[in-house]
């Protein structure tokens, strides 16, 4: 059991265009008179006009088209999302189960149910360290791994997690600046910040009060 819990007292890691008819005027021998419009102004400036309209119908769609909205992001009840407890995490916990510390289920902005959860393996003692992930519906139906937002190896335990109007995701973590500081008192504590970008995730972090839980 001390292997184990040795194991994790590891150090943190860190256009139109207008065509006008023009009026033709003839002189006379009494002076000038105003004659009418030729019928050939009016047939150009109506080819014209069609010729613009049919350019802006041709072009609207390839440069003005509105994108479709993604749909905001919400939280969702916990059943409406994959179930934490029946994926299969990527955690190396040996004899030991796994346990989901923290999770939430919501819909992160791409119109699907997911689940947002920190889990740990479960020893008898220690402090054992938390992995983040985000899960979704496999192929089988069944919750699967979609990404992993934070590694157990950088040996932090979350204490909260939570979504943002954005849809970004937010966690308040805690871990050790080292092996001699004891597990029941952490030195460090973050705000830690997740944002799509892409495919993938991006992560912020900020330090913490260390009474923030």
């Amino acid at each position: 059991m001390l292997a184990h819990t040795d194991h994790w007292r590891g150090r943190l890691v860190e256009t139109a265009v207008g065509t006008t008819a023009g009026q033709q005027t003839a002189t006379g021998p009494t002076g000038p008179r105003h004659g009418r419009t030729a019928p050939w102004h009016w047939a150009v400036t109506v080819a014209g006009c069609a010729a613009v309209v049919t350019a802006a119908l041709v072009a609207g769609p390839a440069s003005g088209a509105p994108a479709p909205a993604r749909p905001a992001p919400r939280a969702l009840p916990a059943a409406a999302a994959p179930d934490p407890s029946k994926a299969e995490l990527p955690l190396d916990c040996g004899p030991f189960p796994v346990t989901v510390a923290v999770s939430f289920a919501a819909d992160l902005g791409d119109g699907r149910p997911g689940t947002v959860a920190a889990a740990h393996c479960a020893a008898e003692n220690g402090t054992p360290p938390d992995a983040v992930y985000l899960l979704g519906t496999g192929t089988d139906g069944r919750p699967a791994v979609l990404a992993t937002l934070l590694s157990e190896r950088e040996n932090l335990t979350v204490s909260r997690l939570a979504l943002r109007s954005d849809g970004a995701v937010t966690a308040h973590a805690q871990g050790y600046s080292g092996d001699d500081v004891p597990r029941f008192a952490p030195d460090i504590s973050l705000s830690l910040t997740w944002t799509r970008k892409g495919g993938g995730w991006d992560r912020s972090q900020t330090a913490a009060p260390l009474s923030l839980t």
